[in-house]
C-alpha cells in the first residue's frame, strides 16, 4: 500500500507543480496546436524521460541534506524568503492578461527532443523534487529505499507526462481562457506559497 501511495504521491506533485503555465506547458500548449497530439505526445515523453534522472538527483541531494540537520534548517529558513518571494511573483502574475508565445521553440523541429532539451534546461526540477521528498519525509511518507525510490519516481515521471499531455488535449480550450486560467491559478499559487511561508515561520520559531 505505501508503494502505491508513492505512485500518487510522485504523481500528484509532478502534476500540480507543473499546472501553471510556463516554458515547458506553453510549448506542450504550442505544439499540439500546430503539429497535432501525436507530436505532443513525443514532446511530453521527451520531458518526462528526463525527469527521471532529476528525480534521482533530488533523492541523492534530499538524502544527504536528511543527514546534515543543520543544512536541513537553514534551508527551511531560505525557504521562508524563497516562498514568500514565491507569492509576491505570483500574484503579479496574476495581473497578466495573456500568456506570451514568443520565443517558444518553432515547430519544425523534432517535439521529442525539443521536450529533452527544455527539461535539461529546466533549472527548478531538481530543488522542486528535493523539497517535495523532504515534506514527504517529515511525515514518514518517504524513505530512501531502492522500491521507495523506484514508485515515487515512477509516479513523477506519469505525472509529468500527463500535464503535458493535458495542455496538448485541450490546446483550443486553454488558449481561449488562458487569461482567466492564469490569472485563478496563480492567485491560488500565491496564496498557496504564502501560507507555506506562515506555516513554515510558525514550525522553526514558536
Amino acid at each position: 500500500m505505501i508503494f502505491i501511495s508513492l505512485v500518487f504521491f510522485g504523481f500528484f506533485f509532478s502534476f500540480v507543480g507543473s499546472i501553471t503555465p510556463s516554458m515547458l506547458n506553453m510549448t506542450a500548449l504550442k505544439i499540439s496546436l500546430e503539429k497535432g497530439l501525436i507530436a505532443n505526445k513525443k514532446y511530453a515523453l521527451g520531458v518526462s524521460i528526463m525527469a527521471i534522472p532529476q528525480v534521482m538527483i533530488a533523492i541523492f541531494v534530499t538524502k544527504y541534506i536528511a543527514k546534515n540537520p543543520t543544512i536541513l534548517e537553514t534551508l527551511e529558513k531560505a525557504g521562508i524568503v524563497i516562498f514568500i518571494l514565491l507569492s509576491y511573483y505570483f500574484y503579479k502574475e496574476s495581473k497578466k492578461s495573456k500568456i506570451k508565445f514568443d520565443g517558444l521553440p518553432s515547430e519544425d523541429k523534432n517535439p521529442f527532443l525539443i521536450g529533452i532539451t527544455l527539461s535539461l534546461l529546466n533549472m527548478f526540477a531538481i530543488p522542486f523534487f528535493s523539497g517535495t521528498i523532504i515534506t514527504l519525509q517529515a511525515f514518514d511518507l518517504f524513505n530512501f529505499d531502492v522500491i521507495s525510490v523506484l514508485f515515487f519516481t515512477l509516479g513523477s515521471f506519469i505525472g509529468t507526462f500527463y500535464i503535458l499531455f493535458f495542455y496538448g488535449k485541450y490546446a483550443k480550450w486553454i488558449q481561449q481562457k488562458t487569461g482567466k486560467l492564469t490569472k485563478d491559478i496563480n492567485i491560488i499559487l500565491s496564496i498557496l506559497t504564502g501560507f507555506v511561508a506562515v506555516f513554515t515561520v510558525v514550525k522553526l520559531f514558536f
